[in-house]
């Protein structure tokens, strides 16, 4: 009977050693298995690209003067944690892209009615008083696709303008005709609209104006607007503009282009200028909404 029992016991250990031998092993195949699931998670996540050091960004939020809120770099770096920016610059990290969401506010800039989540460039961060000009050159490209947008009372969606060249004043300019700021207009706007991009830009109202002159407004009108062929609906596109002295052109999905190379061009070099890009959204009707997607953006001088 002692022998039996011995055995017995050995037999009974066997078996629980056995038992808890596979369990472990089990929960170690199931450890594993969850790493690499979490692996995967993060081979998805995918971030914008986009470098924001020399980008400060204009939301829907009043700031402490009652116009629009701009948040400068290096704070704009922190977009994904600021209070302020969270609500309106974001990133949807399902296919990486960064998200300007915009609707009608009371918080807009001098000269408009509309209100924006959009980028300004800053050649040296911080610093809206250094810019370029047309002899200098400039180039920007960028990968982006219209997300979400509301529509009009006639069922056509809301128009948004997603990349922009605005000229600007220097202080001798703006001091030399009077101004109260240094603001100039805008020498290109594009637009996302009804699915397809249109260009607008700048034209002299008259051909022999010359230095003073050209420095105010109202020495300028719009020209007519000029609409790409192909239509981009809500799908990626890439819109590239080139800057050299005299001289702009328009590239879309490297297929398409539209150029300016005339007298407008080659007169608009008195000016400074700098980049936009993200959603300018153009309307004011109640519930309105935009939300711009940009994958990729890069600028070079």
């Amino acid at each position: 009977m002692g022998v039996f029992k011995i055995k017995s016991t050995i037999f009974l250990l066997t078996i629980l050693f056995v038992s808890v031998n596979a369990t472990c092993q089990d929960k170690a195949s199931s450890v594993t298995d969850s790493g690499t699931k979490s692996e995967k998670k993060k081979k998805k996540y995918k971030l914008p690209e986009i470098d924001l050091n020399h980008w400060s960004v204009t939301i829907p939020e009043l700031n402490a003067k009652g116009s629009a809120l701009s948040v400068q770099p290096p704070d704009i770096l922190n977009y994904a944690t600021d209070e302020r920016l969270i609500p309106y610059m974001y990133n949807d990290s399902t296919n990486g892209a960064l998200v300007f969401h915009a609707f009608p506010s009371d918080a807009t800039t001098a000269n408009t009615k509309y209100s924006r989540t959009e980028l300004r460039e800053q050649l040296v961060p911080g610093n809206n008083k250094i810019n370029w000009t047309f002899a200098q050159g400039a180039n920007m490209k960028g990968k982006l696709a219209m997300g979400e947008v509301s529509r009009d009372a006639n069922g056509k969606y809301h128009k948004v303008i997603i990349m922009q060249i605005h000229g600007v004043l220097t202080d001798a300019q703006r001091d030399l005709i009077g101004q109260k700021d240094n603001n100039a207009p805008p020498i290109l706007k594009i637009y996302w609209q009804d699915g397809k991009i249109r260009v607008k830009t700048k034209v002299l109202k008259n051909l022999s104006a010359t230095g003073e002159e050209l420095l105010h407004e109202d020495a300028w009108d719009d020209d007519k607007g000029f609409d790409f062929e192909q239509a981009v609906g809500f799908g990626k596109f890439t819109l590239e503009v080139k800057i050299s002295d005299g001289k702009m052109v328009v590239i879309l999905n490297n297929s398409e282009y539209k150029v300016y190379e005339d007298i407008h061009m080659r007169k608009w070099g008195v000016f400074e200028n700098y980049f936009k890009a993200g959603n300018y959204f153009q309307s004011r009707d109640e519930g309105a909404f935009a939300r711009v997607k940009y994958y990729e953006l890069e600028v070079s001088h």
